[in-house]
C-alpha cells in the first residue's frame, strides 16, 4: 500500500488556500509543546490505535512527525484501517521550519 507524500512548500500552498486538512502530528507531547505547525492535532503515535475513532476516514488527513519517519509508520496504519485520504509530510517539521517557518524552533 503506497502512502502519499506532500512536502512543505505544497502543504503550505494548501493551507494558504483555505483547504479544509486534518493535520495530526503524532510526535510526543514535549516535542509537540516545542513546535509544531499551527492547528495541528497532537496524537502520539503509540496512542493513534485507542484514538481512531476521533478521526474521520473520509477527511483528508496530513500525518506530521519531526522529519516523516513516525508519520510514515502512522499514516501505513490509518491506510490499514480504511482511511483513503492520508498524506504523510515528507521532512516533517524540520521540513516546515526550514521551508516555510524560519521562526520555528528547531530541534
Amino acid at each position: 500500500m503506497q502512502i502519499k507524500h506532500i512536502s512543505a512548500i505544497a502543504l503550505q500552498q494548501r493551507l494558504a488556500d483555505d483547504e479544509m486538512l486534518f493535520l495530526l502530528d503524532v510526535r510526543e507531547p514535549v516535542e509537540f509543546d516545542y513546535a509544531h505547525i499551527q492547528n495541528s492535532v497532537l496524537i502520539p503515535l503509540a496512542q493513534i490505535p485507542a484514538r481512531l475513532t476521533e478521526l474521520d476516514p473520509e477527511q483528508e488527513i496530513i500525518v506530521i512527525c519531526h522529519h516523516g519517519i513516525r508519520s510514515l509508520q502512522a499514516a501505513q496504519y490509518l491506510r490499514q484501517q480504511g482511511f483513503r485520504h492520508v498524506l504523510n509530510l515528507s521532512g516533517g517539521v524540520a521540513a516546515w521550519a526550514s521551508d516555510c517557518d524560519l521562526t520555528m524552533p528547531r530541534y
